[in-house]
């Protein structure tokens, strides 16, 4: 399972359609939280994403909108008696961060924060898939993840492997995992009956920013780009000045990195209940576009490329 869900997908301010920015993603029922604007944990429970299995927080950057859940999300988490220590990643200031959390109210948390600092370019490396931290572009210090599973093994030929002489069962495995066996003294090469190797899947998540390199050259095949889209393209240069981006210039990005499907969100409050505008303007430079709203859910298939 590789599944997000959209808690929080307004610009700036809650509007009674739109929460402010937040994303879970459940992959293989580990929970990862990207952004937690205010009322994010009643949005969790709306979804029924859980609260239990929840690993990491990754912040963007320290705009109100994108941390003010924090602080309810971690009481209510400790009042459910969790003891696991939480991790939250972010740029700069994340220590200090953590530490303002940890004394806020007159109660004790019943587990630990762990505050990982990230600069561009970092690596949150788990077992088969990492944490990509990306420079992007916005008035305070930001950062942008690359969600990228590690390459998958080949497809098996389970015929061929019978008509090499080997018979179902754990040799079958040993081949898939790149291992050679030996039937009747004859050695089979897992590249006999393994194919190539195929690609894991790739989600982005920008957070605040104008289009940008970094998020381009990280977007590249992406299975799926979360980008900001906070205006339309009339208002250009309020895009520029606050340092954002327009649903157009997001989908030219999506179509230069060639990803396979682009979500709009941060939608300023102009928008908040029609965001028809800037989904127009999207899909005449992209086709496979939406406008997120929130609780909306995506599953993230893989897909082959050879």
């Amino acid at each position: 399972m590789l599944r997000v869900t959209f808690l929080g997908t307004g610009g700036s301010l809650p509007t009674p359609e739109r929460n402010p920015s937040a994303i879970i993603i459940n992959r293989e029922g580990e929970l990862m939280l990207f952004d937690c604007g205010e009322g994010t944990q009643q949005q969790m429970m709306r979804a029924k994403t859980g609260m239990k299995a929840l690993s990491s927080i990754f912040i963007t950057h320290f705009h109100a909108d994108h941390i003010l859940g924090i602080p309810g999300l971690i009481q209510t988490m400790s009042f459910h008696g969790r003891t696991e220590p939480l991790k939250i990643y972010g740029p700069h200031w994340v220590h200090e961060f953590a530490r303002i959390l940890s004394s806020l109210g007159y109660y004790k948390l019943k587990f630990e924060i762990d505050a990982i600092d990230l600069s561009p370019g970092d690596v949150v490396k788990r077992d088969d898939y990492s944490i990509v931290a990306l420079k992007t572009e916005h008035s305070i210090p930001s950062l942008g993840y690359a969600l990228v599973e590690n390459m998958r093994p080949g497809r098996f030929d389970r015929q061929k492997a019978i008509e090499l002489g080997v018979s179902p069962g754990p040799l079958f495995s040993k081949l898939h995992k790149g291992e050679a066996v030996e039937v009747d003294g004859k050695t089979i090469n897992s590249e006999d009956v393994v194919g190539e190797m195929r690609p894991g899947r790739k989600i982005v998540y920008t957070g605040d920013t104008r289009p940008c390199k970094a998020i381009l050259e990280a977007s590249k095949d992406a299975d799926l780009l979360i980008h900001d889209s906070t205006l339309a393209s009339d208002q250009q240069q309020w895009a520029i000045e606050s340092m954002h981006s327009t649903s157009e210039e997001a989908a030219k990005l999506a179509k230069e990195a060639d990803v396979l499907k682009l979500v709009l969100t941060h939608i300023s409050s102009r928008y908040s209940d029609n965001p028809t505008q800037l989904l127009e303007e999207a899909k005449k430079i992209f086709d496979n576009v939406i406008v997120a709203n929130d609780l909306m859910e995506l599953d993230v298939p893989f897909r082959d490329k050879n």
